[in-house]
Parts: C-alpha cells; sequence; structure tokens
C-alpha cells in the first residue's frame, strides 16, 4: 500500500482500532526491514569484508550509488528555439519571464549556455574531474529541477557548450593554450584566450561536461566555438599541440569531431554544431577549420550563423546585408541545402541560427518574420533565434 494511502486507511477505523492498525504497521514495517532490506545491506557489507579486490569493490559501490537515468523527450519535427544565458537562467524572475514567454508562443525549445564564453560551467554538474577543474560556477543550481519544468511544458532543452574559446582551461593550462610566439598566452581582440583545437586533453574534458549536461537532462548537446581563432594578431600565434599540422586546420579539427561523435555514441540525445554562416557558400575553410560537409558528416544538426549583420559590405551585391534580412538568409541557407543534397548527408540537418538583436539596422516583427519565411522558402523548417540579451521580439513568434 503507497504511503499517501496509511492515513485513509486509518480513518476508516474507529478510535479504538487506530493503536491496533499501527501494531500492524509497525510489524509490516519490521518484516520489511528484515527481508527486504537487511538482507541487502549484509550482502554488501559481506562484500566489503571478503577480501574483494579494489577494482570489484569499486564496480559494486557503482552499481549501489548509480544515479537514475535522465528522461529526455525527442526532437521536435521542426525546431524553434531561443537562446537563454546560464544568467537568466538561474534568476528566478527573469527565467519565469522568458519560459512564460516561450509557452504563449510557437516556440518549442530552449538552447541554455552550460559552459559560455568564460570557460566555466553554469552548474553542478556531479562529475569529479570537471569539479578537479575547478571550472563550475554554480549560476542555475536548480538547473535539474529547471530542465524538468521544461519537459512538462513540452518544451526541449538544449546544452550549448563553448568549446575551444575558454579562457579559465587555457590560462591554467598553458602547455596546450593557443600562445604568442614567445609562449605566452595569446588573446582575441576581446582579451579572449583558446584551447589548441588540437589538445586530446581537453577534447576529454568537453565530451566530461556533455556526459554531465546529458545526464542533467538536456534533450541534444549543441557544440559552439569549434574552430580554430580568428581575431587578434594572428601573425604571433603557435599551437604548442598541433603544431605544423594547425596549417592544415579542417584535418585537426575533424579529428576532433570524429572522436566526440565516437566517444558520445552511446547517450541517446543527438549532438549538433554551431559554424560559421559563410561556411555555407565559401569552399574554403575561412582559415578557422570549419567546412561544412566534413562537419555535418559528424553532427545530427549543424546551425550556420547566418546572422544578416555579420555578412561583410556589398556581400551579394548589398551595400548593407543587415538591411535585407530575407535575401540574405535565403541566398546563405539554399546554398547550404544545395550542398548537403548529397547521398552522404540531408539538408534536414541545416538548423540556422537567425537574428534578433540590432546590429547594421533596427530588428522587430517584420525582420525576425523575414528571416523564418527564408527558411521556409529554402525548404528547411527548423530555427534558433539569437539575442545575447534574451530580449526576443514580443509580436514575432
Amino acid at each position: 500500500m503507497a504511503k499517501r494511502n496509511w492515513k485513509k486507511y486509518l480513518n476508516l477505523l474507529s478510535r479504538d482500532n487506530k493503536f491496533l492498525a499501527l501494531g500492524i504497521i509497525a510489524v509490516a514495517s519490521a518484516f520489511f526491514f528484515v527481508f527486504g532490506i537487511y538482507p541487502h545491506l549484509t550482502s554488501v557489507r559481506a562484500l566489503l569484508s571478503s577480501g574483494t579486490t579494489e577494482k570489484q569493490l569499486l564496480f559494486a559501490e557503482s552499481v549501489i550509488k548509480e544515479p537514475p537515468k535522465p528522461k529526455h523527450i525527442e526532437t521536435p519535427e521542426a525546431v524553434k528555439a531561443i537562446y537563454m544565458s546560464s544568467w537568466v537562467a538561474g534568476t528566478p524572475k527573469w527565467r519565469a519571464e522568458l519560459v512564460d514567454f516561450i509557452k504563449k508562443s510557437e516556440i518549442n525549445s530552449l538552447v541554455i549556455d552550460v559552459k559560455d564564453y568564460t570557460g566555466m560551467v553554469a552548474f553542478d554538474t556531479r562529475n569529479e574531474k570537471i569539479k578537479a577543474e575547478g571550472s563550475e560556477e554554480v549560476r542555475v543550481k536548480d538547473m535539474r529541477e529547471f530542465i524538468e519544468e521544461l519537459h512538462d511544458a513540452d518544451i526541449y532543452a538544449i546544452a550549448r557548450i563553448t568549446v575551444f574559446q575558454d579562457p579559465y582551461y587555457a590560462k591554467k593550462h598553458l602547455n596546450i593554450a593557443v600562445q604568442k610566439k614567445n609562449g605566452t598566452l595569446w588573446k582575441d581582440r576581446k582579451g579572449l584566450s583558446y584551447l589548441d583545437p588540437g589538445a586530446k586533453e581537453y577534447w576529454d574534458y568537453i565530451i566530461e561536461i556533455a556526459r554531465a549536461s546529458e545526464a542533467a537532462g538536456f534533450d541534444e548537446l549543441n557544440f559552439d566555438y569549434i574552430r580554430f581563432p580568428s581575431d587578434g594578431n594572428m601573425s604571433d600565434i603557435a599551437y604548442p599541440v598541433s603544431g605544423a599540422r594547425a596549417k592544415d586546420k579542417p584535418s585537426v579539427l575533424n579529428e576532433f569531431f570524429a572522436y566526440l561523435d565516437q566517444s558520445l555514441s552511446d547517450i541517446p540525445v543527438p549532438i549538433s554544431a554551431d559554424v560559421f554562416g559563410m561556411t555555407t557558400t565559401n569552399t574554403d575553410d575561412l582559415n578557422i577549420g570549419q567546412v561544412l560537409e566534413p562537419i555535418a558528416k559528424y553532427f545530427d544538426y549543424v546551425a550556420p550563423m547566418v546572422y544578416p549583420s555579420h555578412y561583410p559590405a556589398t556581400f551579394q551585391g548589398y551595400k548593407n546585408p543587415a538591411a535585407h534580412s530575407y535575401e540574405i538568409v535565403l541566398f546563405a541557407i539554399s546554398e547550404g541545402v544545395k550542398r548537403l543534397q548529397a547521398p552522404t548527408s540531408t539538408p534536414t540537418k541545416l538548423r540556422p541560427w537567425l537574428q534578433d538583436f540590432d546590429l547594421g539596422a533596427d530588428y522587430g516583427v517584420a525582420e525576425v518574420n523575414a528571416q523564418k519565411k527564408a527558411v521556409y522558402d529554402s525548404g528547411l523548417t527548423s530555427w534558433m533565434f539569437w539575442d545575447a540579451a534574451n530580449k526576443y521580439t514580443r509580436g514575432a513568434y
């Protein structure tokens, strides 16, 4: 009988019989302990005192302490997502406002920072290897409960993990960080540092974060900054691990992609990659190592960041690409669709990041809707909108 039914059962008894009923309950509880729980406890004690090897003891401990497997929801046929920073996710009032906005809109997915540009991990991972690095900054104290709340509302939860841009880890592990030619730490124009993309030690660290995110309940793992540095003094840069191999940047990254794909092959959630928007229109690697077709081979979804404001002046003949949101997105995505129309891939892997922030032009309802229309007109159905401030255009979704 479930605990919640005991009180109801007692209420059915007369006052004179309640002491008898309580006695019965006590006897039943003792019976359950002796024949149900106690044998398990004594068997464990026997195991621990029987001269068992350390390896066997560790295995027994892991079985006994194994946490329940997380519940996930299926990837929506058409993902319609917005981004939420870990700071907003960790602030109840702001978080509640954004979730309420989602519930009243067509949005069905939420991308949440797990590890951002600072290199800090935003929740308690319960992972000793991550804790040993000291990289947890628990901004979202109730991440698991928050994900459950999203699931209850049928909202698909995506963990965003910034990869090679990681100033915290780079400073701590200079030997595998991108360096200046004199061996000191290299920084980009924003003062941020990177890890050498060829550092397998760091790959394993990222995989630990990915596994911890899935275990927390996230339905998809999204990897950003999976590239070589692009902004800063590129003439004074050295890769202590990749060395001369850094001349073939796509090869170095493809090794990481293959390793990531294989290492996470046993988890029940998809993985996705964020890439430069111009990967859909350029056939070279943009000097950062990103080439669309190989990336699509290793990830379930690829998200080119086709923000109109990020295209150079005169792109496709437009003096200010940001003022032509529909045309820029349509061209960029259509080119990507063409390139993935091959026997080994599929255009439906493309899920673009779109712009809901003012840069180069004011963005409102018309500009947001124009980008969505461009996605649909290219033959795709999924999209994700970015605004670093998390202030999305009301009335556009």
